[in-house]
């Protein structure tokens, strides 16, 4: 006689969920969320760059032999718990409706990263492909939807970084992916020595795998140190970045607008007067910050005449942010090169005008949601020159604002010639924000990745001359009117970066396309021969 003994199921649909349980069910949710927080922390004005590694690491036991399901879940809460903190500035004086919704679409990549990232997470080598992943992402989101937005790249918080040599190798992707690496690496080496505890073995293919994926990023770093160099190679430059700042901050500071055109004037007329009693090095060129004067000076003469006159007492060339309202078309958002002899002589046209701040995409549905929409009440037209002024003999290339957040708009004047880059900007719109400071390490990151000066004027802060090894040598406070002059190194040679263009970018995209196929080939592989 014999008799079988069923054992008590304590997981079984009559046993109550232990607190612990119901616990259990939100670690991985919570975690997603912290690492997102963790990598919104690695940004400025903080100069806390390192927490990226921690965050990756985190996200990667977070999302490591998931479900693609569940990970697509999971990175959205990464993408939450990094862009909400990170683009609250978005809503500063247009309520928190634009800010949710840009923060509820973007984080989509992020889910999308996170799907990728669980699909390669079983593979060998996973943390290079899960890299790859995390970078492909990031260069969808650069690109749609309305040409993309790319704040927040990971390249953009590092500029205080161990790996910001590799900008100069293979731009942002290259630097984004090289601390992905290192942070999913970390993980997989914490994997490994908590299975060599357990076992006291762990197999040559994944320990190399964890030991490279940190030893690449570290290595590619250290040797790409010459690369750094703030020489001058073509002579130098004295220039002035001439910050006015604005009477009154929000979206009506437009309405101010020959208030703050009088306020550049007179910074600049100041200027003159301390060259005059030589308590200021004469400028080779001016700068000024974009929107300084948004009353047409072509159409009006009144603010033709204040240009002019500022610019005759300093003397020099001088770059002037305009808004140009032609009478039929759109408005051009415009840089003029002001001659102190011959006054306007070459404009630059912004080419990539911000969706829903200088035009409105779909402007009778976004209405519906938030009514600011029509304070845009004429849409911007985009440029189609590269920008690069000829002041005094120096090559400046131009990007304007919004633009240095994009990798070809930038590349672009380097490679049509320019030495030195200017990224005038205006940011009275955010307030006192974080977003100037995540504006300005931008402008550090590129001039490391082209071995270039970049000078940032801003209407109201923070306003910098940055030095080809990313290097702040001098900036202004927030809303403080101020005249920056520096003596800055001019460079022609090319980084890798600058001469490779995309094609870095495409290859860290194969990287990530070979081990979604791969892990998608092993997976009909897995469902045609049950209990392989």
């Amino acid at each position: 006689m014999s008799a079988t003994i069923t054992p008590v199921d304590a997981s079984g649909p009559d046993t109550a969920p232990t607190p612990a349980s119901r616990l259990r069910r939100f670690v991985q949710p919570g975690a997603a969320l912290l690492s997102g927080f963790l990598l919104y922390l690695s940004f400025p004005p903080r100069p806390l760059w390192w927490l990226a590694l921690p965050a990756f690491a985190l996200l990667g036991w977070t999302l490591r032999g998931r479900r693609l399901r569940a990970g697509f879940g999971l990175g959205y809460l990464a993408g939450l718990g990094f862009l909400l903190p990170l683009l609250v500035w978005t809503g500063e004086e247009v309520g928190a409706g634009p800010w949710l919704a840009l923060t509820a679409v973007e984080a989509l990549f992020v889910a999308a990263a996170g799907l990728g990232i669980a699909a390669v997470s079983r593979l060998p080598w996973w943390p290079f492909f899960a890299a790859g992943v995390w970078i492909l992402a990031e260069g969808a989101r650069a690109r749609v939807p309305f040409g993309g937005f790319p704040w927040g790249k990971v390249a953009f918080g590092q500029a205080d970084g161990f790996f910001l040599p590799l900008a100069a190798v293979g731009g942002t992707p290259v630097l984004g992916f090289a601390v992905a690496l290192c942070g999913f690496g970390l993980y997989e080496a914490y994997r490994r020595i908590r299975a060599y505890r357990a076992t006291g073995t762990v197999p040559r293919g994944p320990l190399a795998a964890a030991a490279l994926s940190i030893l690449v990023p570290v290595t590619g770093a250290l040797a790409a140190l010459p690369l750094v160099d703030d020489s001058a190679e073509d002579g130098t430059a004295t220039v002035a970045a001439v910050q006015g700042n604005v009477p009154r901050l929000g979206l009506d500071f437009n309405a101010q607008r020959r208030a703050v055109l009088d306020n550049h004037a007179a910074r600049t007329r100041e200027l003159a007067r301390a060259v005059e009693e030589g308590r200021e090095p004469q400028p080779d060129f001016v700068l000024w910050p974009e929107n300084s004067s948004d009353i047409d000076p072509y159409a009006n003469a009144d603010a033709a005449d204040v240009i002019d006159a500022a610019v005759k007492a300093i003397g020099v060339p001088t770059v002037i942010g305009a808004v140009v309202t032609p009478e039929t078309g759109k408005l051009r958002n415009t840089l003029i090169e002001w001659d102190p002899e011959r006054g306007p002589v070459a404009t630059y046209d912004k080419r990539h005008v911000q969706p829903f701040g200088e035009y409105i995409p779909m402007r009778s549905f976004v209405r519906i949601f938030n009514s600011n929409v029509d304070r845009v009440s004429r849409d911007f037209g985009a440029g189609t020159k590269v920008g690069v002024f000829d002041l005094a003999g120096t090559e400046v290339g131009l990007a304007t604002c919004y633009e240095a957040a994009f990798d070809w708009a930038v590349r672009d004047t380097v490679t049509h010639g320019a030495q030195l880059i200017s990224v005038p900007s205006n940011n009275a719109t955010f307030g006192r924000s974080e977003m100037t400071y995540q504006q300005l390490a931008m402008s550090r990151v590129r001039a490391v990745e082209h071995s270039r000066s970049v000078v940032v004027p801003v209407t109201s802060g923070v306003s910098a001359i940055i030095r080809p090894d990313g290097e702040i040598v001098a900036q202004t406070k927030m809303f403080t009117p101020d005249v920056l002059v520096e003596k800055v190194p001019l460079r022609s040679s090319q980084t890798p970066a600058t001469r490779l263009g995309t094609l870095p970018e495409a290859l860290l995209a194969a990287l990530a396309a070979a081990g979604l196929g791969w892990a998608g080939a092993r997976a009909v592989r897995a469902r045609r021969t049950p209990g392989a």
